[in-house]
């Protein structure tokens, strides 16, 4: 089976077009893996941390579409949530990559070496 892993780093605060085609685009293509059968992972980092805290909001335009795949959420980056913050909790924090000075960061290479093929958006 194949196994994707998308990035988003965009930032929300931004409030530029491009930042919310980004975080519409990665969740459209977690959607179009979720329905295909196969395995994806979606993981917030840098600035992108604050993306759930906006999409948890009914309003919010892509909300329809991060609500049905929120289930692939893998996690936010913790050394990005301690720099940029966020106020939505219930999420893993993810640290493999234990870069010094930091609380740690996701893991690009165990995600490659678990055959994941990274998107970032």
């Amino acid at each position: 089976m194949k196994k994707t892993a998308i990035i988003l780093l965009s930032d929300p605060k931004a409030g530029s077009e491009e930042a919310i085609g980004r975080v519409f685009n990665a969740l459209a293509s977690a959607y179009e893996f979720k329905h295909a059968g196969e395995e994806v992972k979606i993981i917030f980092q840098g600035t992108g941390i604050r993306w759930p805290e906006q999409l948890e909001k009914p309003e919010h335009p892509v909300n329809g579409l991060y609500m049905d795949v929120k289930d692939y959420i893998h996690g936010l980056s913790k050394g990005c949530v301690a720099v940029f913050g966020t106020e939505v909790s219930g999420y893993d924090l993810l640290n493999e990559n234990e870069v010094p000075g930091t609380p740690g960061l996701p893991s690009f290479l165990n995600l490659r070496n678990e055959g994941y093929d990274i998107l970032i958006f």
